[in-house]
């Protein structure tokens, strides 16, 4: 993905660049270029103290549209060529991901038709080889996850889950998983070691068969892999989603947000053990704090402050 802004973090060119979220709650990645694995940071917008979006690539269609995606194909033609085609090809976009982490709920059901109508849209388009279509979920699609090759869907998410990986396998597109070890281990903290949520654990922590676990964000990723497996499909993942808050909560700290998104970005370039030697494209959650999220964690996952200022330092090359 290429686009036209720039940010300099610790001397590295980051590349703004974008992956479209139909509807979305405002996260939106950027992606670096350095060619040696696939790392972006997502840039959200609730805060009214944030650089203009005109300092920052974005693109947002309201969660509440997500229906009529789903029931107009006319609808989601007039959203592609107002909102893609018009900015295409000074904006490249790879992705357009269609609901952020809305199965199993209420809009679950809108999901896949508002995929295949998008899709459609971009045909028309003649740019369906260039934009993959998916959708996002949290690991909440997961009815079991530990060990991680016992991986599988609820029953809830199953539903939806299997004609979606059904869909994105016959379209090769990849699945979008935001993966955040740090609520695993906030809520678990007498069963879920801190070093192994950050990607500090000297050894391997937990072995599940042939695979050995040193860290937390492994073993929720090929937990997803699994469940993924149990549907018959081999669909890639993306991690569109992946950070640690550096205040707000427990073990929120600047330090371990320091290590926690460090240790991701030097990690993603060797695949899990379940599908190792594979880069994990992972998107970095996020740029800005946003102080109009709830109070707490929730305002403090940025890795700048508004202003454009480091919370920390982090290195990209």
């Amino acid at each position: 993905m290429a686009t036209r802004g720039a940010l300099s973090i610790d001397g590295f060119a980051l590349v703004v660049s974008v992956l479209v979220a139909v509807p979305t709650d405002t996260n939106l990645p950027v992606n670096s270029t350095s060619g040696e694995q696939s790392i972006g940071v997502c840039y959200g917008m609730l805060g009214d103290n944030l650089p203009p979006p005109s300092e920052v690539v974005l693109m947002d269609v309201p969660k509440e549209d997500l229906q009529s995606l789903a029931s107009d194909p006319s609808t989601a033609s007039d959203w592609v060529q107002s909102n893609v085609v018009a900015n295409w090809p000074s904006v490249t976009f790879r992705y357009i991901a269609v609901g952020n982490e809305v199965i199993p709920g209420d809009l679950a059901r809108y999901v896949l038709p508002a995929m295949r109508n998008i899709r459609s849209a971009l045909s028309s388009a003649g740019l369906q080889d260039q934009i993959k279509v998916s959708t996002a979920v949290s690991t909440g699609v997961l009815g079991s996850s530990y060990p991680p090759s016992a991986g599988a869907f609820s029953s809830a998410a199953k539903t939806y889950m299997s004609p979606i990986l059904q869909f994105l396998a016959s379209n090769a597109a990849p699945l979008f998983v935001n993966v955040y070890p740090y609520f695993t281990y906030a809520d678990n903290p007498n069963e879920v070691s801190l070093s192994y949520a950050l990607f500090t654990a000297p050894g391997v922590v937990v072995q599940d068969g042939q695979f050995g676990y040193r860290n937390l964000f492994d073993a929720i990723v090929d937990a997803v892999h699994a469940a993924i497996e149990v549907e018959g499909s081999h669909v890639a993942i993306v991690v569109s989603e992946s950070g640690w808050p550096s205040a707000g909560g427990t073990a929120a700290s600047v330090s371990n947000a320091k290590t926690y998104n460090q240790n991701l970005i030097k990690h993603v370039g060797g695949g899990t053990p379940r599908r190792s030697g594979r880069a994990i494209e992972t998107y970095l959650y996020e740029m800005f704090d946003e102080n109009q999220k709830a109070s707490g964690i929730e305002q403090k996952f940025g890795m700048f402050h508004p202003n454009k200022q480091p919370v920390y330092p982090i290195s990209f090359s």
